[in-house]
């Protein structure tokens, strides 16, 4: 796994052994910040279900300005710290350097309430949950329901092409959906006049 593209292209990322552990492809990370490239520098980024943080150092390295890892276990926190250093958004001697991002150690649907008792907004939002917990509707709900996407923000869904989801939650509505091999990228937002 690697950084595709950016400050930080090419660094190598570690990430999670085992089964269980499902990373995202490069094939497809790279057809995701194909579609998002523009809209990254300076936004405010939401890595849901983080993982390595591989989605969320990626975003840093195309210039996002803020970017917010959500992840809850211990071993994958490591690695996100480990990740952030490798490619030089941190450094552990700055302590006090505000840095372009924060992790959350927490469960995705607790950060959501979280994040919006703390007033956050974002442009983007990526969501990535295990394919075996099934938890798109409820995360996608919960984002729905929160003040956590700006108004012309959009909510990026990693799935399986064997998982069907809603044209729409509420008030995110399907704005598209890609295939890349056995993975689907589905792109929500608001309608008009509805956030």
């Amino acid at each position: 796994m690697r950084v595709i593209s950016g400050k930080a292209r090419g660094a190598k990322l570690e990430c999670l052994k085992g089964d269980a552990v499902r990373p995202t492809l490069d094939r497809v990370k790279e057809s995701l910040f194909n579609q998002l490239r523009p809209d990254i520098p300076g936004a405010w980024f939401l890595d849901l279900f983080a993982g390595s943080g591989s989605i969320g150092v990626e975003a840093l390295s195309e210039g996002a300005a803020k970017v917010v890892f959500v992840e809850i276990n211990s071993k994958a926190q490591t690695l996100i710290y480990k990740n952030l250093e490798h490619c030089r958004f941190w450094k552990s001697s700055e302590g006090s350097k505000e840095a372009p991002w924060t992790l959350l150690k927490s469960n995705a649907l607790r950060a959501v309430h979280v994040l919006d008792e703390r007033g956050s907004r974002f442009d983007l939002i990526y969501v990535d949950p295990p394919f075996t917990d099934d938890l798109y509707e409820e995360t996608l709900l919960a984002l729905e329901s929160s003040s956590l996407l700006k108004t012309d923000g959009r909510v990026v869904v990693e799935h399986s092409h064997k998982k069907g989801l809603a044209d729409n939650y509420g008030k995110l509505v399907l704005i598209k959906s890609r295939k890349i091999g056995h993975t689907r990228l589905s792109f929500y937002g608001f309608q008009p006049n509805s956030a």
